[in-house]
């Protein structure tokens, strides 16, 4: 199972690097990306008719995981499952990537007022071990108090004030947590073309899935602001928005805890109209290997162009908000896309 770590000749050729060795060969792997997902996940299979489980493959080992010659995510093995049955002999690794650390890890006790975001990854991410950070956008807004109750993991409280920022945090294959948004700007990566006469198809499979179920008419919050040291507490905090798309009486009432005032409010209604909207629509797409036509690799955040004569799709452009890589010895490799409304994904916030 074990060679020397060195680049894969075939460019969709899926390793994994544990202690220097690089490990090839797999029965089954699946590798997913997602940036709706806390962390990214993989898993990877192979027989071993009389072989031997190398024993620098442990749980909680360092991992690489890597397509061809690049690298696409790194994190640690978080389980392994090694069966043997009559004419069978298997080994199951699977585990997540950096991400899964500040999942699993509990964030310290501790109530900060005020807190920024820079608080957030100074005081409760890096001390974990996340030595690389990078924040895309700037963020100006602040916490206005964040609790840590007992049992809060790093990453809900390094969620929650991205999120206050209008932000979200992942990370890159490199291993370097980023906190920032999609490039709406940036040119598609890609086109996704499926027409009834064939010509030009490049989809194995394309379904266009739309729904109202999580989406409403209106929105009312209500909420209420703590006392501060200049202002006082206010317990008749309301705002409403509505999504002009959904044509019927829907209405939804939530209750918001912990708002400053009526502009945070304004803000988390339309995030919470924003995310409805993103979960009422998906395109997913099936595609044979791992890169795009211009041998780059499939990755979340791309701008992807769709024509599909069937949905009357006429080269609309869309965001890929998640990807899997999977196949397997004899199986050939295949990508899963899953593609999301352009622009919809961390809408602009309201400005205070």
């Amino acid at each position: 199972m074990a060679t020397p770590a060195k680049p894969a000749p075939d460019k969709n050729e899926v390793s994994l690097q544990i202690a220097g060795k690089a490990h090839r060969y797999w029965t089954q792997y699946s590798i997913d990306s997602d940036l709706a997902m806390a962390a990214d996940a993989w898993q990877v299979s192979l027989g071993l008719p009389g072989g031997e489980m190398p024993p620098s493959v442990a749980p909680g080992a360092e991992v690489k995981v890597l397509v061809g010659a690049d690298i696409v995510l790194q994190g640690r093995v978080d389980d392994i499952s090694h069966s043997v049955a009559a004419g069978s002999h298997q080994l199951t690794l699977s585990g997540r990537d950096l991400a899964g650390m500040l999942l699993d890890c509990s964030a310290p006790l501790f109530t900060g007022k005020g807190m920024t975001l820079s608080d957030v990854l100074e005081n409760v991410v890096k001390p974990l071990g996340v030595s690389r950070v990078r924040v895309d956008a700037k963020a100006k807004g602040q916490i206005e108090k964040i609790s840590v109750d007992p049992g809060n993991s790093a990453w809900d409280v390094l969620n929650r004030a991205a999120a206050a920022n209008g932000l979200a945090a992942w990370f890159d294959p490199d291993g370097t947590l980023v906190v920032g948004g999609p490039d709406y700007s940036a040119p598609a990566k890609a086109k996704l073309i499926l027409r009834r006469d064939g010509q030009g198809n490049n989809v194995l499979s394309l379904s266009e899935t739309r729904s109202h179920a999580p989406r409403y008419s209106q929105l009312t919050l209500l909420g209420q602001g703590h006392r501060q040291a200049l202002t006082p507490g206010r317990h008749d905090l309301k705002h409403q928005s509505a999504d002009p798309d959904v044509p019927y009486h829907k209405p939804r009432i939530m209750v918001e805890p912990d708002a400053a005032n009526v502009a945070e409010l304004a803000a988390r209604a339309d995030k919470i109209l924003a995310d409805a909207r993103l979960a009422g629509y998906t395109l997913s797409a099936t595609v044979a290997g791992h890169r795009n036509s211009a041998g780059e690799l499939w990755k979340p955040g791309q701008r992807i162009q769709v024509e599909s004569e069937p949905h009357g799709i006429k080269g609309g452009t869309y965001f890929l908000m998640a990807r899997t890589f999977s196949g397997g010895r004899g199986q050939g490799c295949t990508t899963r896309l899953t593609l999301k409304e352009d622009g919809r994904w961390l809408p602009v916030m309201r400005k205070n």
